[in-house]
């Protein structure tokens, strides 16, 4: 039973990854003053661009989730490599965390006189705190997995 938990985890990992690697490749064609222009205006726009590239971190924390996945298929949980994965993730999500801030200071200081940036600094404040979340969960399973090891190896 716990290894068809784990394939149905994964398999959750990988479909969020395609749902988001979707949703970035529609959502700039559909967005409201990219809705006349050429495929190249559109992902030419710096702050697209910015969105691409603020995404990776998202992108390997999932990877590593999946490897950490792995890990616990094959009963490695309490191993280095483990420990290696929830750091990863850690950083991940904090690095993350201070994208999202840094596009929402950017919105908020340079939005045009006309615009609302609301919207989008809510889901901004909404997606910061879902990045501290996961760092500090990562935070405290590496520290147990940690203390577990040495706890094991000094017996």
């Amino acid at each position: 039973m716990k290894q068809h938990s784990i394939i149905f985890l994964k398999i959750v990992i990988v479909l969020i990854g395609i749902v988001a690697l979707a949703v970035m490749i529609r959502f700039p064609l559909t967005e409201g003053r990219a809705v006349n222009l050429d495929l190249y205006s559109i992902y030419s726009d710096p702050f697209i661009i910015y969105g691409y590239l603020a995404s990776i971190p998202f992108f390997v924390a999932l990877y590593q989730v999946f490897k950490l996945l792995g890990f616990i298929g094959r009963n490695k949980v309490f191993s280095l490599d483990s420990v290696k994965a929830l750091k990863t993730i850690k950083y991940s999500a904090i690095t993350q965390s201070n994208l999202i801030v840094a596009a929402a200071l950017y919105i908020r200081i340079f939005h045009a006189k006309d615009d609302d940036p609301a919207g989008f600094i809510a889901i901004a404040i909404l997606m910061i705190f879902v990045s501290i979340v996961i760092a500090t969960a990562a935070s405290v399973f590496e520290k147990l997995l940690q203390n577990k090891i040495k706890s094991e190896n000094n017996v």
